[in-house]
């Protein structure tokens, strides 16, 4: 752990851009910066939970373990805060969360969020904002799970590595193609099949990990259509 400048910092979420300097000290003087390598575990389900996490830079798996296996719930790009609804709710970790690339977060000592959002209600108010942004995207993605057949799930996965985590039609994907599984709900050979396909039909390129989106309205086609 390290210390950081919360004032000079050119990553501040919008939540903390609204805090005064003063307030930014307070914070400062109560959180710490972790790095972590590709595959390290920033907490764990079951684990108590006594800070707030922002990442600043990365992109990280949040994953729950079940009855039967592990389901992946969602991936988180940086910057974005972790942990808000585990820690006000019932103090320990309901899921894990692993970085899938180099991950630095500033872990932020709850009783110091607390005493800001208490003091701060723009600060508190744009949290909010924050948070129902993500339970929104989150009905939306469990509808689709729900609803969507595997080849609908399949394109949806790889439209939003393409838009909304690497603003690009060329990526490495960052998780194997088990960890696909996790994510889809469905096995690892089922993914394989999937992917294979879209390589005969042309609609991506696939060698390993990496992937190219060849014909995307068809690919985005297959998202709608579920």
């Amino acid at each position: 752990m390290e210390e950081i400048n919360c004032i000079s910092c050119i990553i501040k979420s919008t939540a903390a851009g609204i805090l005064g300097e003063k307030e930014l000290e307070v914070m400062e003087d109560n959180s710490a910066k972790v790095s972590f390598k590709k595959g390290e575990v920033i907490f764990k389900q079951g684990s108590f939970s006594s800070n707030i996490i922002y990442l600043r830079t990365g992109l990280v798996k949040l994953h729950m373990a079940g009855h039967q296996k592990e389901q992946i719930i969602k991936i988180v790009k940086a910057p974005a805060y972790l942990g808000i609804p585990t820690t006000f709710g019932d103090k320990i970790n309901n899921y894990s969360a692993t970085a899938l690339e180099e991950t630095n977060a500033c872990f932020i000592d709850i009783k110091t969020f607390k005493q800001l959002i208490h003091k701060n209600g723009e600060f508190a108010y744009e949290l909010i904002i924050n948070m129902c942004k993500n339970e929104l995207t989150n009905f939306h993605n469990w509808v689709n799970l729900s609803q969507k057949h595997l080849n609908g799930r399949m394109a949806d996965t790889v439209l939003f590595f393409s838009r909304d985590i690497y603003r690009k039609d060329e990526f490495e994907l960052p998780l194997r193609r088990s960890e696909l599984a996790d994510l889809i709900c469905t096995s690892r050979e089922t993914v394989s099949r999937i992917l294979t396909d879209f390589y005969k039909e042309k609609i991506l390129s696939v060698k390993g990990r990496e992937i190219k989106i060849l014909k995307k309205k068809l690919l985005e086609q297959i998202s709608k259509m579920g």
